[in-house]
């Protein structure tokens, strides 16, 4: 009887035994993940981003390419709205593509190694690894983190919850968080390949700007009708204590410009034009750094934002609003027809 209650014992620690060496914690998992990122040599992956921050949801798709050590091509598209947008970074830097206007932009950046980045895998495994007060979670089949952001230039996006697969440490999706917990931005990813093999071209500006090109207009000319067309937007999010006090029309050499001016304890001005098609493929230097404002990339500098959406050009100055204020303010841009 004795031995028999031995065996049952003996039989029961070696059950707990095996149980506890199924599960990782924390430390365990987001080591295993910070020796998957410097293990991989290269990835590439499809998701579908959700934005929550204008009147409407804006869904984009995006595709994403990167080579260590520092190349990297994300593709943002709406189909919906035909809006496009290519992030290229090779060893002559960082550039932004418009297809649509055969214009790229050109900056000088440490991009994306200086804020979080929701689709790009390593940049949240360091947001994981930083954060020493990181929540963690296991589930069934997904290892779930709550970490704070690393956005160099937004508190207004503080945490983000990243959920990944426990059989291979790939992302599954990101949620992206305002600072009542409300899910401002959700990138769901479809699919996701460690050690990737890409073309010697794939990081190519020239080449990935003709390939973008296919099944676009063969010319950049618009029609009279579309020319015509010009929507006035005002941002749904200003600061507290600001508000329009003109919005006047100026006629230059390119049409059209709309100048609305807001005045109050955070006066601002936006601006709004057409944005001109180049006939010749054109690279410009811009100054400052370049910023994802979800629907777009812009650039940023101390005092002004600009950024390209559905053919229109914008830009915001303003001497009194913070770097995270126009951020916000831009994004709001996007949803708000007026006349």
């Amino acid at each position: 009887m004795r031995k028999a209650w031995l065996l049952l014992m003996v039989g029961i620690v070696s059950i707990l035994v095996l149980a506890g060496c199924g599960t990782k914690s924390q430390e365990d998992v987001t080591a295993a993940l910070g020796k998957k990122v410097e293990e991989m040599k290269s990835y590439e992956s499809n998701a579908k981003m959700t934005l929550q921050t204008g009147a409407e949801p804006q869904v984009y798709e995006v595709q994403i390419g990167h080579k260590k050590p520092t190349y990297y091509r994300v593709n943002l598209k709406n189909a919906q709205k035909d809006q496009s947008q290519i992030i290229i970074r090779n060893d002559e830097g960082v550039f932004v593509l418009t297809p649509a206007l055969n214009k790229s932009f050109r900056f000088h950046s440490e991009w994306p190694q200086n804020s979080s980045q929701a689709y790009l895998y390593e940049s949240l495994v360091n947001d994981i690894k930083n954060d020493p007060d990181a929540t963690f979670k296991a589930t069934e089949e997904h290892y779930v983190y709550e970490t704070k952001t690393n956005y160099q230039n937004n508190k207004l996006l503080p945490t983000q919850e990243i959920t990944l697969n426990k059989s291979d440490l790939t992302p599954v999706s990101v949620k992206v968080m305002d600072p009542d917990k409300k899910p401002l931005v959700l990138v769901e990813f479809s699919d996701f390949k460690f050690d990737a093999s890409f073309d010697e071209d794939a990081f190519d500006v020239k080449k990935n700007m003709a390939g973008a090109q296919m099944g676009l207009p063969t010319s950049g000319q618009v029609s009279e009708e579309d020319e015509m067309v010009f929507n006035v937007l005002v941002p749904n999010d200003i600061p507290a204590g600001s508000e329009i006090k003109e919005q006047k029309e100026v006629t230059t050499e390119n049409g059209k410009r709309v100048v609305t001016t807001f005045v109050g304890e955070r006066s601002f001005t936006l601006v709004q034009e057409k944005a001109r098609y180049s006939d010749v493929a054109t690279s410009s230097f811009v100054s400052g750094e370049p910023v994802d404002l979800g629907f777009t990339v812009g650039a940023l500098t101390e005092n002004t934002l600009t950024w390209n959406y559905e053919g229109m050009d914008f830009t915001i100055a303003s001497e009194d609003l913070s770097q995270d204020e126009m951020m916000m303010v831009a994004r709001s841009v996007q949803g708000a027809a007026v006349k």
